[in-house]
């Protein structure tokens, strides 16, 4: 995050911990949203509260603290690790003198930097439009006019019923242009869906390893950085499987990341469809992070959102290098894969990684060849059935 000039902004980090969750976690992710953002968090400031203060969320104190922060470390942006109402970030603005931001708008902000192709854009701005229709307030007032004179009476039109037909009308012209991609997309996977490709799409928490993963397997150089939300457009590549198998489709998506806010799973619900529509979800997993069971269930609720959870899923245990961990292949009670660990990085487990998806691309095709093999009999069924009906039913005589 920065300012029109390009340099780095100077940013106090604020986190309320409300007795939920893993709350040293979140700050340290808050931390690397805001350098994700191209901020630079120069102080943290903390407390306890049972809940929100309904006027500045952190009470009147802690308010003060935050001024006084803002002056000693002459911090130029102030980012929540909640999301805010309006009110409560209009009065903090006022208060602080400084701009304030929420979780939400951080990751709006990053997701508008790193969005590259056309329908990423579009979505971005869609979601960032709808947040911005609940930021409106009466800040106008100044603006507002009247329109007078002969033929020109009456009601006018404020400043913010400007703003808020303009939003909606663009937010209106923005979905109509996603169904459309939409449409395209459908297309593109009945496509696939006719020529029987097993497809298979990378899900996981934001930075676990997921576009490594997809570069190693596929050699697609799609771009990797430290940091949250490195690449947002879905990419599908064809991965060869040997003569068994033949080519499966990858595809790599977004990452999710704790309170991924609303507007996003609504806006990219275009791209994340792919996910829906897979035949196999590779649920990549930081297996060094000390909060990776917490990002799984993380991962599984926004796959239980956008109706993806019954999808079959392997477990790819990622960064075993880091973790001190083996290459394996864990399995249920019932024989299949559950857990496969690997390293992207180095490539330690990748064989097992290929081998488990052409197990499950196999499992998929075998149900399907039989209902393949078994139409030609039911079609010879249904024709001798037909033969023995004509012979056993009496032709009508003359009348």
């Amino acid at each position: 995050m920065a300012d029109v000039s390009g340099n780095t902004m100077r940013a106090a980090l604020v986190g309320i911990d409300f007795g939920a969750g893993d709350f040293k976690a979140s700050l340290e992710e808050l931390a690397l949203l805001a350098r994700s953002a191209g901020a630079d968090p120069v102080t943290t400031i903390t407390a306890k509260r049972n809940s929100p203060d309904p006027a500045h969320f952190v009470g009147s104190g802690k308010a003060d603290e935050i001024a006084q922060a803002v002056l000693a470390d002459k911090v130029e942006i102030v980012i929540f690790n909640h999301a805010l109402s309006p009110a409560q970030q209009r009065n903090l603005e006022r208060r602080l003198n400084v701009r304030v931001v929420d979780r939400t708008s951080l990751i709006l902000d990053i997701f508008a930097q790193r969005a590259q192709s056309h329908e990423g854009k579009l979505q971005v701005e869609l979601a960032q439009l709808q947040h911005l229709a609940t930021r409106l307030i009466r800040g106008w007032t100044h603006l507002e006019r009247q329109k007078g004179g002969i033929g020109l009476r009456g009601p006018g039109e404020t400043q913010l019923e400007t703003d808020r037909r303009l939003i909606g009308e663009r937010v209106k012209m923005l979905r109509t242009r996603l169904t459309k991609l939409r449409k395209q997309h459908e297309t593109q996977r009945r496509s696939r869906g006719r020529n029987q490709t097993f497809s298979v799409s990378l899900v996981g928490y934001t930075n676990a390893g997921k576009s490594t993963l997809f570069n190693t397997l596929t050699k697609a150089g799609v771009y990797v950085a430290n940091q949250l939300f490195a690449t947002l457009d879905t990419t599908s590549r064809r991965l060869y499987l040997g003569p068994d198998v033949g080519n499966v489709v990858v595809s790599d998506t977004v990452g999710f990341v704790r309170e991924l806010p609303h507007q996003l799973v609504a806006a990219f619900r275009a791209t994340l469809e792919e996910t829906i529509h897979a035949d196999l979800l590779l649920h990549v997993v930081d297996g060094a992070s000390p909060v990776r069971m917490e990002q799984i269930e993380q991962v599984n609720e926004v796959l239980r959102e956008i109706g993806a959870d019954h999808v079959p899923q392997i477990l790819v245990w990622n960064k075993i290098d880091a973790a001190d961990l083996e290459p394996g292949i864990e399995r249920d009670e019932y024989g299949k894969i559950g857990r496969v660990f690997i390293s992207a990085r180095s490539g330690a487990g990748l064989d097992l990684l290929r081998d488990a998806i052409a197990e499950a691309a196999g499992s998929a095709a075998a149900p399907l060849a039989d209902e393949q093999a078994d139409e030609p009999e039911l079609a010879s069924d249904v024709q001798s059935g037909a033969a023995e009906l004509q012979h056993a039913t009496p032709h009508p005589g003359p009348h």
